[in-house]
């Protein structure tokens, strides 16, 4: 697949998720699917919610169609993106009906393990791990990366941020390590998946993606982080998620040692604690995008054998973000505690 083609299949995905979303948006509102606030919210009126209903069928159709055009192994891609479907259509029951923690676990769980079953990535830590550990801990953290994705998802642009840093940062490692057609062409769709939503989630929000677009977009990137790390490129996969990593599992963590139940919906993140003290989604979700754009460097640094330095960078790039949103992001640039 020709550069000239992944350029032409992006602005097509880009185009279609926007246009996708457009439609989607009017049926959420017209059957009145919306995200109503509460006192954990962070928005203030009520907003349509499922836009990964738009989202996630193009950027579905889009890696199916990197297969046809030879740029992707048919049989990986095609269960991956069988099994994110599923994913979809259980998320989207949830969104408008409520399931339990348990079964939305179970049925992650489910889809983590027929994955790692049906298309193994290969060995993820190195050889560090015999074959039945290395599977055991990939699962166990691509299950959290999905759910920590799906957690992350609170303010206005975040998560499509996020998805098209991921996407990209992923695609720039997989070409300078040469690793091939497939994860670029990947990496690329899914930023400019991720870009077409955000014209609508922008700041102010006018459609939220619900758990049908966040859990799907947390399994498909989770194996994309995993297919790089199983090529050597470990470093520069945990590096490029860094932030996301960082935030959701100190959070959690704190929320697990008070002995709370960490599944239920809360504003402690990070993030949270900025848009409280008054910053902007836009503010929050800027900051993070810039420090995406150095881990993304950072990943290259790493991918081109400056694992050790790069690493120890994005530490420090991502704990002045950290100790800069917990400080309230420049607070004076919002409009207060729900901007």
């Amino acid at each position: 697949m020709s550069p000239l083609a992944v350029a032409f299949l992006c602005l097509a995905v880009l185009a279609a998720v926007a246009a996708a979303t457009r439609l989607v948006l009017a049926v959420l509102r017209r059957r009145a699917i919306l995200d109503h606030p509460n006192e954990r919210s962070s928005h203030r009126v009520p907003t349509p919610r499922g836009g990964g209903l738009a989202v996630i069928p193009v950027l579905l159709a889009a890696w199916m169609a990197a297969t046809l055009w030879g740029a992707a192994a048919a049989p990986p891609i095609l269960t991956v993106c069988g099994l994110a479907l599923a994913l979809g259509v259980l998320s989207w029951i949830d969104d408008l009906k409520g399931l339990s923690p348990a079964w939305r676990l179970l049925g992650q769980a489910a889809a983590v393990a027929v994955a790692l079953y049906a298309v193994p990535p290969g060995p993820i830590f190195g050889g560090l791990l015999p074959g039945l550990l290395d599977t055991l801990a990939a699962a166990l953290l691509w299950l959290w990366y999905i759910n920590l994705f799906n957690f992350m998802d609170g303010i206005d642009g975040l998560s499509g941020v996020e998805a098209a840093s991921t996407g990209g940062g992923l695609a720039v490692v997989a070409i300078l390590a040469g690793l091939g057609p497939t994860l670029p062409t990947l990496g690329l769709t899914l930023a400019a998946a991720a870009l077409g939503f955000l014209w609508w989630n922008w700041q102010p929000a006018r459609i939220f993606l619900g758990d049908v677009g966040s859990v799907p977009l947390g399994f498909l990137i989770g194996w994309l982080l995993l297919t790089t790390a199983a090529h050597g490129e470990a470093a520069a996969a945990v590096i490029v998620a860094l932030y996301y990593l960082a935030d959701a599992t100190l959070t959690l963590g704190r929320r697990a040692l008070r002995g709370e139940k960490v599944w239920r919906p809360h504003r402690e993140h990070f993030y949270q604690q900025a848009v409280q003290q008054g910053a902007s989604h836009a503010r929050v979700a800027t900051a993070v995008l810039v420090v995406n754009g150095l881990l993304a460097a950072l990943a290259a640094a790493a991918a081109l054998g400056w694992a050790g330095p790069a690493l120890a960078g994005a530490a420090a790039v991502v704990a002045a973000l950290l100790l800069f949103l917990k400080g309230g992001a420049g607070a004076k640039a919002g409009t207060g505690p729900l901007s």
